[in-house]
């Protein structure tokens, strides 16, 4: 029997794979004992063959199927401490997993090893659920930025505070409950109240790659909407979050606009960049630490400056260009946390480190 299947026959549901007790009883992934140090996880679908994509961590896994019945199969091992999205690609669509109630908007799904620490203010999100949305819209026309226009939301939590700039706005809103998980945040007494700004990206890789005519926007065009909108708010004590080139943009910021960004939280900033490198065949093969390092040797004052890093243990070509900013960063003079999420280069890991990140810049 191929371990698989003799993992899908002790440790999947009750039942005979097919009928309709064991797909009443299904639910996935399920952790399946190992004595090699990893955590085995078995993945179930109903149908069609499929396979199964994992964002950032591993090649697609293709599921086998149960004889002659409806189930197919996979048995996936997943190293320790990892918090991974993944998707099931099957008749020319992707779907979230029907079995795992935690997902990530429509058609993804997230999986946890059992030793993958907590994040307790994120609540479970089935592909059907509708988040909420903030009720403040604000129309940007964009002027700096080609007159791109955009809607930026924005929304008080616990009565409103300092502005939380979240960089990917659109993300923290239809895929992962920042509202929500701020919210609980701030009622746990684990952050002050803040106010929350959705910043829907435009064009990622232009106006993240260390472009400032997006600060100068954010600066003259887009905080003084939010001063105007009515929603209580203290722009002078601002936190910028971005993630991958949004957190390089995030430090960026921080070094060419410090009266405006003083306060940053970035998980997996992409430090590689350097003009052109996203078209390269390997961009992260490049000057470690890329355009950013290369700044902070020039030994700017960054005495000011509360940094937060952040970067998934399983992204080991991220590592070095992290760590020499980190270090650089510190040595600039900053005020400088530096955590390890268990994930790869994926929003479910680095949720939690979110909130952790922009509570600790407010301190």
């Amino acid at each position: 029997m191929h371990v698989a299947e003799e993992a899908l026959a002790a440790f999947g549901p009750p039942g005979e794979p097919g009928t309709d007790a064991f797909w009443a009883a299904a639910r996935t992934p399920v952790p399946v004992p190992a004595d090699d140090g990893g955590r085995p996880a078995l993945f179930l679908w109903r149908g069609s063959p499929a396979v199964i994509e994992f964002e950032s961590w591993s090649p697609p896994v293709p599921l086998r199927r149960w004889g002659a019945t409806d189930c197919w199969y996979a048995l996936v091992h997943m190293p320790a401490r990892l918090r991974v999205t993944y998707r099931i690609l099957a008749d020319g669509a992707a779907h979230a997993d029907p079995f795992n109630p935690v997902g990530a908007g429509g058609d993804r799904s997230i999986a946890a090893t059992p030793d993958a620490p907590a994040q307790p203010h994120w609540p479970p999100v089935g592909a059907d659920d509708v988040l909420p949305l903030p009720r403040t819209r604000l129309r940007w026309a964009g002027g700096r930025l080609g007159g791109r226009r955009r809607t930026v939301r924005v929304h008080p939590v616990g009565g409103g505070g300092p502005v939380v700039l979240l960089l990917d706005g659109d993300d923290w809103l239809y895929l992962h409950p920042a509202m929500t998980a701020f919210e609980s945040a701030v009622a746990a007494g684990d952050m002050p109240p803040v106010t929350l700004v959705f910043l829907p990206a435009g064009d990622r890789q232009a106006e993240f790659g260390c472009r400032p005519e997006l600060w100068e926007a954010v600066r003259d065009e887009l905080l003084p909407l939010v001063a105007e909108s009515g929603v209580p708010a203290d722009p002078d004590r601002l936190v910028v979050a971005g993630q991958s080139l949004g957190g390089l943009s995030a430090l960026y910021a921080a070094l060419e606009f410090p009266e405006l960004v003083s306060r940053v939280a970035c998980q997996s900033a992409s430090f590689w960049w350097t003009p052109g490198a996203a078209d390269l065949a390997d961009p992260l093969g490049g000057p470690v630490g890329g355009t950013v390092a290369a700044r902070l040797r020039r030994g700017p004052d960054l005495s000011g400056l509360r940094c937060a890093f952040d970067v998934g243990e399983h992204e080991t070509r991220m590592l070095p260009h992290c760590e020499l900013t980190e270090a650089l960063t510190e040595r600039a003079g900053a005020t400088v946390r530096v955590s390890r999420s268990a994930s790869g280069h994926d929003r479910a890991g680095w949720r939690h480190a979110l909130l952790r990140d922009v509570a600790w810049a407010l301190t």
